[in-house]
């Protein structure tokens, strides 16, 4: 915290050299530092649709209770089969098609949650720069309105003496 107003001081510092209050707040008001995710739309590939649309589905219930009752119709039809069953009581083919199915969900998966990681990078950078300048602003503001209030005192200062001459010269 200390570190960022010491930054704050000696950016601002900076600033006022080549610029007015009035014109760095006018900066910092007219910058854009959020970008809007409608204009951030990004031109994903069809891989890379299909891989979100996985691991959105793979990580629901829905997927859960749908992969949980094939998997229970599986092995009920077969161990009902017996003898003429697909896959027998071990249910090595079963094993099989849980493997490969792991073996190409987890990658999908893993590059749709990569690409998720990014998005979370680049907003966490937005809203740091966010507020990088909304504390600039404030600090701006604080410092005007220390000036305000000093010189108020400074007028209050006035005022009461010019006060004490007034009703001295009305007492001779």
């Amino acid at each position: 915290m200390k570190e960022n107003r010491k930054l704050l001081r000696e950016v601002l510092k900076d600033i006022r050299h080549d610029m007015t209050d009035e014109e760095v707040l006018a900066l910092l008001a007219d910058s854009r530092v959020s970008v809007n995710p409608a204009e951030e739309k990004e031109k994903y590939t069809l891989g890379q649709r299909a891989a979100d649309a996985i691991a959105r589905f793979a990580g629901s219930w829905a997927f859960i209770f749908s992969f949980t009752g094939v998997l229970i119709l599986w092995m009920i039809v077969n161990a009902a089969l017996a003898a003429r069953a697909f896959d027998p009581y071990p249910f090595i083919l079963l094993n099989l098609v849980l493997s490969c199915v792991a073996a190409i969900q987890a990658p999908l998966i893993m590059m749709s949650q990569n690409r998720q990681e990014e998005k979370d990078r680049r907003r966490a950078e937005n809203d740091y720069k966010v507020n990088l300048k909304t504390e600039i602003m404030i600090e701006d503001l604080y410092d005007k309105v220390n000036a305000i209030l000093a010189k108020q005192a400074a007028m209050e200062k006035r005022m009461a003496e010019q006060s004490e001459e007034k009703h001295a010269q009305e007492q001779p």
